[in-house]
């Protein structure tokens, strides 16, 4: 890590490149387990938002703490056993039982975004850590917010990460993907609040990324949402209630009936 403070200046300027994030925004609505059609979208659209927020972490004394333990999340969070000796109603146990729910590993996530190919830390490896620890909690906001993995659980998780990090790539996402579902869902259902709500509680939220996550996870979680200042949604479970209503699945409302369309 280096001593002196970053700038933006230390870092080249990224263009934009909006047809390469519509292209691969189709992908996505294609499939949207391709997670590898994000992070090219992100890459297309970001500029330098990543490099504005690294700044920021990098600049803080928590940040400044992280860059020099150099901590990898993933073997923390893939320490199953470890988390299984946690407090029922824990952090920890709560993220466990959701990754093995959803048949998700913090190791995968990083090998999806190896497989795209995509070097955004540009050869500075402070940045890496910072990007690495932005990628490796996104799993655990779906945990403390309460949103889902469905498609507008994923656009939500976007939108109150954009509210703490910026990017014109996750807020195209996170509307884009929003639209998407608004053309299937039940007519009235607040999918487009649900969004707007994610915003909202994200601002008011601190930063998971400049946190300690080895004291959070033995943490109840309700007392982890408290000190984090995270509010609980209620427009995207009055979409899922709507949705049900109707005998909608929220998990299959984008497919290919929906790009057809």
């Amino acid at each position: 890590m280096t001593n002196a403070p970053y700038t933006l200046k230390s870092f080249e300027k990224r263009r934009r490149r909006p047809l390469k994030a519509l292209r691969h925004f189709r992908e996505l609505i294609r499939n949207k387990e391709d997670t590898t059609q994000v992070f090219y979208i992100l890459e297309a659209l970001n500029g330098n938002s990543f490099q504005q927020s690294f700044v920021k972490f990098a600049n803080s004394e928590a940040g400044r703490k992280h860059l020099a333990e150099k901590q990898y999340l993933p073997e923390l969070l893939d320490n199953h056993d470890w988390l299984r000796t946690l407090p029922d109603g824990s952090l920890g146990r709560a993220y466990l039982d959701f990754m093995t729910r959803e048949g998700l590993t913090a190791q995968g996530l990083v090998d999806e975004y190896d497989t795209s190919g995509i070097d955004r830390d540009y050869g500075n490896p402070d940045m890496k850590i910072y990007g690495d620890r932005s990628r490796d909690t996104h799993d655990m906001l779906h945990v403390l917010t309460g949103y889902g993995r469905d498609a507008l659980g994923e656009a939500s998780v976007l939108g109150y990460t954009h509210s703490q990090h910026g990017g014109l790539g996750v807020i195209f996402i996170a509307y884009g993907a929003a639209r998407e579902v608004k053309k299937t869902a039940p007519k009235g259902a607040p999918v487009m609040k649900s969004v707007h709500e994610a915003r909202r509680i994200g601002k008011a939220a601190k930063d998971i990324v400049y946190e300690d996550l080895m004291a959070l996870l033995p943490m109840q979680l309700d007392e982890v949402r408290r000190h984090l200042g995270i509010e609980l949604p209620t427009q995207y479970h009055e979409v899922h209630r709507m949705m049900h209503e109707t005998g909608m699945d929220p998990y299959s409302v984008i497919g290919a009936d929906t790009v057809a369309a």
